[in-house]
């Protein structure tokens, strides 16, 4: 059973000392601690007064991170006071207990206790995640890949970086430079598949997804799909004259399926585009996760406000989205590609039932979907743990992903933290965001630190 271990310590600190008493028989105030003591639930210092230092080295050995490495607390008045200040310290993996040591040192003593960390269980144990995928005879390395996903999950989680704009690897490159591990996915958009005859992206050249996957990488493609403004907008070699938000095109997502209209006329002219790109890397034997028509119902179910869809595929209701995913999907098998693995996006409710409700009727179905993935920037650990949960038990045949994720107004949560709640999301995948990440390099550096994320050095061959 997959498990999750995880302890907190909460040490209370109390310093008790006594005013000195007036006149000529003051005795001299000693520098440090008369007594010290500690054991797994609390620690004291005891001192008559004085001016001294206390400091906490918290346990560290493979596999544990530590919210904090070292306490160190010093005081120089004569009042009476407490203090009360928690390490956190989390291990992974899949196992039982194990121990690790608390240090204690304050001016000349020093004292040492033994401390167990105790496992639990973190995915109920009615969940069954379907062992095929939703594709129609899919290829060896599509079955490989599902494989690897369904083996690790629970046990690890998958980094995954978003590509700068489209088809590079150049964010992937930039995490390798500032933390020494390369994301083990990297996720390509076929946001400008649009874009005519130009000199600056050619989907064409598959050679950036061919690398990365030579190099060992897992590969992962979204879509970005981009509609013209409206019937008479001519689309440039710049890439003016599009977009995906459905108040700036007149577009119509109904329409799309409709022989006869102009939108029917460029969603096959675009899907034959992706699907021939997509065929030649399956000719190659790469085998790829498919993020398609993203977050469809955007703010449709906001309780706090009018929402809407963020984009156009999200527009006119769940039923024109479920038709747009069948259509896609039937497409593709009809074009023979066979290497992809489905992933169906929740809206954006950063756990937060109170301000949205749940978009249930934008699925399009067991039999049109293998993973389900939430994006969620900005939030909290328990919020972010909450629509795993949430997703999990309303999904709880499928494997739940972290899609997208970010900074919002402060860092993303530590992912250490959103595993030990019981978040354990197969992947996860910040943003890009000016030739970084929409988490810092020190959240990059924590997280493969963790012991429970895979690296693309920590990956088999796929």
């Amino acid at each position: 059973m997959k498990r999750i271990v995880s302890l907190l310590w909460a040490l209370a600190v109390i310093f008790s000392c006594g005013k000195p008493g007036g006149g000529e028989d003051e005795p001299e105030v000693p520098e440090a601690p008369s007594t010290i003591t500690v054991s797994p639930e609390s620690l004291s210092a005891q001192r008559e007064g004085g001016t001294f230092s206390l400091s906490v080295k918290a346990p560290t050995r493979p596999g544990i991170s530590s919210d904090v490495s070292w306490v160190s607390i010093t005081d120089g008045t004569y009042k009476d006071y407490s203090i009360t200040y928690a390490i956190n310290v989390q291990a992974y993996g899949d196992y039982g207990s194990r121990e690790a040591t608390l240090t204690v040192t304050a001016g000349t003593l020093s004292k040492t206790v033994t401390l167990t960390q105790q496992g639990r269980e973190y995915v109920e144990t009615n969940v069954e995640i379907n062992k095929n995928l939703v594709t129609p005879n899919p290829t060896e390395g599509a079955n490989d890949l599902y494989g690897f996903l369904m083996e690790n999950y629970g046990k690890k989680c998958i980094s995954s970086v978003m590509a700068d704009v489209n088809w590079n690897t150049k964010i992937a490159r930039a995490v390798y430079q500032n933390t020494g591990k390369y994301p083990a996915m990297n996720c390509f958009d076929f946001i400008h598949i649009y874009v005519p005859e130009n000199n600056w992206i050619n989907y064409s050249d598959i050679k950036p997804v061919t690398d990365w996957h030579s190099a060992g990488g897992i590969v992962s493609l979204m879509w970005h799909f981009n509609v013209p403004l409206s019937e008479s907008t001519q689309v440039k070699t710049d890439g003016s004259g599009v977009t995906c938000s459905p108040d700036k095109t007149t577009f119509k997502a109904s329409n799309a399926l409709k022989d006869g209209t102009w939108e029917h006329d460029w969603y096959i002219d675009q899907m034959d585009k992706v699907a021939t790109i997509i065929l030649q890397l399956q000719e190659q034997g790469i085998a790829a996760i498919w993020r398609p028509y993203h977050e469809a119902a955007g703010n449709y179910y906001a309780l706090q406000w009018s929402g809407s869809a963020w984009f156009w595929w999200g527009a006119e209701g769940p039923e024109v989205f479920k038709a747009l995913w069948n259509d896609m999907f039937s497409r593709f098998a009809d074009k023979g590609i066979r290497n992809l693995i489905w992933v169906w996006t929740a809206q954006n409710q950063n756990g937060n039932p109170s301000a949205y409700g749940s978009d249930e009727a934008w699925y399009p179905g067991d039999d049109k979907v293998d993973i389900v993935a939430r994006d969620i920037y900005g939030s909290t650990t328990d919020n972010v743990v909450l629509d795993f949960t949430s997703l999990q038990n309303t999904y709880n045949h499928k494997m739940i992903t972290l899609g997208e994720c970010g900074r919002g107004s402060s860092e993303f949560p530590a992912l250490s933290g959103i595993w030990a709640g019981g978040g354990a999301y197969s992947w996860f995948m910040p943003w890009y965001d000016s030739g970084a990440t929409m988490v810092s390099w020190n959240w990059w550096k924590a997280a493969f630190d963790s012991g429970f994320v895979i690296s693309r050095e920590d990956l088999p061959e796929l």
